[in-house]
């Protein structure tokens, strides 16, 4: 196109041949970094650079991108029994599913299965899915305001910081970010065509997406809903018939899993963990939705990060009193009898490195996203992002309908702004959550620094792009100031160079000239620092982990969240292993536990049966007492492991009544005997106990 080759800032709206893409050059597939006839010459290249150096960046720390202990233990699973890999089933026996859907984690399973179980074949889908999000973002932006914008919303939305480190590590908000990218490219194209086929598309992937992370998913729903009903051609009855459609497939595709588990009978499927009923609906709509807003549903687990109000107050029974006095074989602790152990020493953290993560506090306030932990992860472009929304709205207000730029704006706004209030107003266990901002975040910045320029180029509103640098300027400064010791001189350069073009901008508005180079040489200098928080995950060390993505110094910097997780067992736990094997006896589990980590210790190196009990919380009365001593009976199980961290917390559980019997019923293997770890109570259950 002529206009956009000559000046790439230029180019607004897009055409109908556009979406449906422009005839090929007849060039072979080697000339691939060749741009299409509708781009210009510079916007292939210039993407693919975007896209190696994104793909670098992610698979960068890939061999030792750590496991998230838990999901790793379920892929793991999931790796090696079909029936857990179909019912999403946190152990290879298939006695329990994971806390959530497991839509996100079957990709890892299958890479496992073709690859082995490495740390590098459970992150591979991530670093795929975040190079294919990079491209549909820029397609998406392109579309709407150009190649120069999407090119820009590419670069931004890849090195966010918080984007940077979760497509490096086994995370399920990667699979999220891109269904929703995919459901967003597919909406703009319905909402451009009136074509129902594409809305229907775009139902199926956000339904795909709720496979990934629930009820997470629905929410660029009401931005779908609204920007459709706006802009789209057609009478407002169509649209609303369209869109009733589009929901019918929306629920089928989302509520397929669920269904699917509410139809089969209990005795042929996992029972469903996080639940006290069994029901699939308390854990995706209670467990992991209401309840994260302090409003309990009814059959769904309470845990500390769904009611802090619950107390881990244990006290055990007489028939326990000897589980935590020394037994004979396990080494006393150090230090003199009658005194205190002592406390080790505390690492020494890196200078630049941020606390442990925990929970925000407040967990529930309208501000907390602005505060230094997450602006600095996603935030970086909030007065670029602001000023391009309003800009953008007031700008094509009078092509409503004629043009898909204002609904572009609509739908991004309406993105942002619901995934920011719902953020706000639950309590953010994992930063990875701030992934679903970064997709607006960068296109309404990339729209408002290309409007910004040609609207400044053209002599008209010459007052917004000094006056959003400006405020750019001073936020990028401010979250620069919390972690000062980071990239010092990229920092003085950032702000400087920011500031230089501001004064240069404000006088060339002064004097009504367009000063386009030091526009360009602003913009590049307050983007350079996000970019490099970004690119810093290069660096192991700001990486982030597994656990908990971020990269930069807020991030979880020097603090291995995943460093007890191992796909390989200790001498201990093979001693313990090799007994359990010799003693099995024909058993269908080696042994029950009552902690999924201890259960998950062995699973992961092994993929052999071991059976958790009370679930990833220890609430979950599975199995009942009333199975365990069948299972006894029966000869299917011969060996419960009491201890470990989690599990038995409350007296008021299904699981403290499965450890009162075992250990009043079962005798005590000596430490000696199985040669396991000490701080483990392996019991001998046979029948008639």
């Amino acid at each position: 196109m002529a206009e956009e080759t000559a000046s790439p800032l230029t180019r607004t709206g897009t055409t109908e041949a556009g979406f449906a893409g422009a005839p090929g050059r007849g060039r072979g597939r080697s000339r691939f970094w060749r741009s299409p006839a509708d781009q210009p010459r510079w916007a292939r290249p210039a993407l693919l650079g975007v896209v190696l150096l994104a793909g670098a960046l992610y698979s960068w720390n890939i061999g030792r991108s750590g496991y998230a202990h838990y999901y790793a233990v379920a892929v793991k699973s999931m790796s090696v029994s079909w029936k857990a890999f179909f019912y999403g089933a946190f152990d290879p026996g298939a006695s329990i599913t994971l806390d959530k859907l497991a839509g996100a984690f079957l990709p890892q399973a299958l890479s496992a299965r073709i690859f082995g179980f490495h740390e590098w074949s459970l992150t591979l889908p991530q670093v795929v899915w975040g190079v294919l999000s990079v491209l549909v973002l820029y397609r998406l932006v392109r579309r709407w305001l150009g190649a120069a914008a999407g090119l820009l919303a590419a670069g931004l939305f890849a090195f966010t910081p918080i984007v940077a480190s979760m497509f490096g590590h086994a995370m399920e908000d990667g699979a999220l970010t891109l269904c929703l990218l995919l459901a967003a490219d597919a909406f703009v194209i319905a909402m451009t065509r009136a074509r129902t086929r594409w809305l229907v598309l775009a139902a199926i992937w956000v339904g795909i997406g709720f496979q990934a992370k629930m009820l997470e998913a629905w929410m660029v729903v009401p931005a779908f809903v609204v920007t459709y009903l706006l802009v789209a051609p057609g009478t407002w009855w169509r649209r609303a018939g369209q869109l009733a459609i589009a929901g019918a497939v929306l629920a089928a595709v989302s509520l397929s899993w669920v269904l699917l588990y509410t139809v089969t009978p209990a005795r042929d499927r996992p029972s469903v963990d996080a639940t006290t009923n069994d029901n699939a609906f308390s854990m995706v709509f209670g467990y992991n939705g209401l309840d994260r807003f302090g409003l309990h549903v009814p059959g769904a687990a309470r845990t500390d990060f769904t009611d802090p109000s619950r107390s881990a107050d244990l006290k055990l029974p007489p028939e326990l009193e000897r589980l935590v006095v020394p037994q004979p074989g396990i080494p006393e602790p150090p230090g003199e009898p009658g005194q205190p152990v002592p406390e080790p020493a505390p690492e020494v953290a890196p200078p630049d490195a941020a606390p442990a993560p925990r929970a925000e506090e407040p967990p529930r306030a309208w501000h907390k996203l602005f505060g230094e932990r997450y602006a600095t992860q996603v935030g970086w472009l909030y007065p670029l992002a602001l000023a391009g929304l309003v800009a953008g709205l007031v700008q094509y207000r009078r092509a409503r309908r004629s043009g898909s730029e204002w609904g572009g704006f609509v739908l991004w706004g309406l993105w942002l702004v619901t995934f920011a209030v719902v953020l706000s107003r639950m309590t953010v266990m994992h930063s990875a959550y701030l992934a679903a901002l970064a997709p607006p975040l960068a296109a309404l910045a990339a729209a408002g620094a290309v409007l910004g320029v040609r609207l400044f180029r053209e002599r008209r509103a010459v007052w917004l792009l000094p006056s959003v640098l400006v405020a750019q300027l001073a936020w990028t400064g401010y979250l620069a100031s919390r972690y000062a010791g980071f990239l010092p001189w990229l920092a003085w350069i950032s702000v400087g160079g920011g500031t230089v073009a501001a004064v240069v901008l404000i006088a060339g508005a002064l004097r009504r000239r367009a000063l386009v180079p030091a526009a360009v040489v602003g913009l590049a200098a307050v983007l350079a620092l996000p970019c490099a928080w970004g690119l810093s995950a290069f660096d192991h060390h700001y990486a982030g982990s597994a656990f908990e993505a971020g990269a930069g110094p807020s991030g979880p910097v020097g603090v291995d969240l995943d460093s007890d997780t191992s796909d390989t067992l200790t001498d201990a736990q093979r001693r313990l292993y090799d007994y359990l094997v010799a003693h099995q006896e024909g058993a269908r589990y080696l042994a029950a536990t009552t902690s999924w980590q201890t259960a998950g210790r062995f699973i992961m190196p092994t993929g052999q049966r071991f059976l958790p009990m009370g679930g990833f919380s220890g609430q979950v009365p599975h199995p009942t007492l009333a199975r365990v001593r069948q299972l006894v009976e029966t000869g299917e199980l011969r060996h419960v492991v009491l201890g470990g961290a989690g599990g038995l917390l409350t007296n008021d559980t299904e699981l403290y009544r499965i450890v009162v019997w075992v250990a009043t019923r079962c005798p005590l293997v000596p430490p000696a005997e199985h040669g396991g770890d000490p701080g483990l109570f392996v019991f001998r259950c046979t029948a008639g106990n």
